[in-house]
C-alpha cells in the first residue's frame, strides 16, 4: 500500500478538570468531530485522567460524543449517561477523615504530591462512578476500545500508572475510573493490587508523555486545567492559577518531549475567557452549562486553528 494514504494514527488524551472541565472538554470533542469529520472513538489511543477518565471510559465503550454532549444537555437516552450528572459529588467535598492520607508520600517528595500527601483522607463516595463503568460494560472487565488508558498515582511512592497500559496492574475499569477520580481529601485511595491509587491529576494534568512508547504520528490534547499563556487572577482565583500554573509547565514539558520524539501535538487548553465563565471551584456544577455554551463557541475558534496541522 502506498505510505501517503496511510491513515496517522492519532491519539487522544483528555487532562483533569472536574465537573467544568469535563463540560468544556465535551464541546471541545463536539468541535473536533464536526470540524474533522473525525470520530473519537478511533483514536488509536485514548488517555485519560481524573475527569478525562471518565470521558475516556465513555468513549472507550463505544458511546458516541453525540450521546456525551446530550448528556451535558439533559437529553440523552442512553440508560448510563441518564441522571448520571445528577448523580456527580457537588461543590464541596464531605468532611474528610482526621488524619493524613499519605505521610509517606508527603515525606518523599515535594510540591504537589506532597501537598496530596498531606491532605486527609477524603470520605466522598464514588458510587456514581462505578456504576458508569458497570452500566456501560456489562459482564466486561473492561471497555472494548484494545488502547485506553486511565492514569491514577500511586499514593505511597507517587508513581503515574495507566490502568490498561501493557504492563500495568490487573485492575476492572469501575476500579481504574474511581481511583483516576480520586482527588485527595474528597475522595478515599482505590485498593488495585495492594497498592493504594488517587487522582492522577495529582502527578499530571494529562501524562501526554505516556504515549512516547507507541510512536503515534499526531495526538490531540485536551487539557482544560493547563493554559498556553499563564492567567492572573485575583482574589480565589490566584489558587486556582498557582495549581494551573504548575500543571502547565509539566504538560509544556511533555508536549515537548513527545514533539521531539517526531510525533505531531495538537494541544486545546482554556482560554482566560472560558476561565472568566468557569470562576475558580472546577467542581462548582451551578456554572456547568454557562461553561459547556461559551466552550461549543470558544474551542470551535481553537479547533479551527488548528485543523491545518492535522494530517
Amino acid at each position: 500500500m502506498d505510505s501517503s494514504n496511510r491513515q496517522p494514527r492519532r491519539g487522544l488524551v483528555i487532562g483533569c478538570g472536574g465537573t467544568l472541565g469535563a463540560a468544556w472538554t465535551v464541546a471541545a470533542l463536539s468541535n473536533l468531530e464536526d470540524e474533522l469529520g473525525w470520530d473519537p472513538r478511533e483514536a488509536d489511543l485514548l488517555i485519560g485522567t481524573s475527569a478525562g477518565a471518565e470521558l475516556v471510559t465513555m468513549l472507550g465503550s463505544g458511546i458516541r460524543v453525540e450521546e456525551i454532549l446530550a448528556m451535558q444537555l439533559g437529553t440523552a437516552t442512553e440508560p448510563a449517561l441518564v441522571g448520571h450528572l445528577a448523580d456527580a459529588p457537588g461543590r464541596f467535598p464531605p468532611l474528610p477523615k482526621p488524619w493524613p492520607g499519605s505521610p509517606r508520600l508527603a515525606a518523599k517528595l515535594a510540591g504537589v504530591r506532597s501537598a496530596a500527601g498531606l491532605l486527609p483522607i477524603g470520605s466522598g463516595d464514588a458510587a456514581w462512578l462505578d456504576r458508569l463503568a458497570t452500566q456501560l460494560n456489562p459482564g466486561s472487565e473492561w471497555v472494548s476500545h484494545p488502547a485506553t488508558w486511565l492514569v491514577a498515582m500511586d499514593y505511597d511512592s507517587g508513581r503515574r500508572v495507566a490502568f490498561g497500559s501493557p504492563g500495568a496492574p490487573q485492575a476492572t475499569i469501575s476500579q481504574a475510573l474511581r481511583a483516576s477520580w480520586g482527588i485527595p481529601g474528597w475522595f478515599p485511595p482505590v485498593d488495585i493490587a495492594g497498592r493504594r491509587y488517587v487522582d492522577g491529576g495529582v502527578a499530571s494534568t494529562a501524562s501526554v508523555d505516556l504515549a512516547l512508547p507507541l510512536h503515534l504520528d499526531e495526538v490531540i490534547v485536551l487539557a482544560p486545567m493547563a493554559s498556553a499563556s499563564r492567567i492572573p487572577a485575583s482574589g480565589p482565583a490566584r489558587i486556582e492559577r498557582l495549581l494551573r500554573g504548575h500543571m502547565s509547565t509539566g504538560l509544556d514539558g511533555e508536549v515537548a518531549a513527545l514533539e521531539k520524539s517526531g510525533t505531531r501535538v495538537v494541544r486545546i487548553d482554556a482560554t482566560d475567557a472560558d476561565l472568566a465563565v468557569m470562576g475558580p471551584n472546577f467542581m462548582d456544577d451551578r456554572r456547568r452549562l454557562a461553561t459547556l455554551e461559551h466552550s461549543l463557541r470558544s474551542t470551535r475558534v481553537a479547533v479551527r486553528r488548528v485543523a491545518g496541522a492535522l494530517a
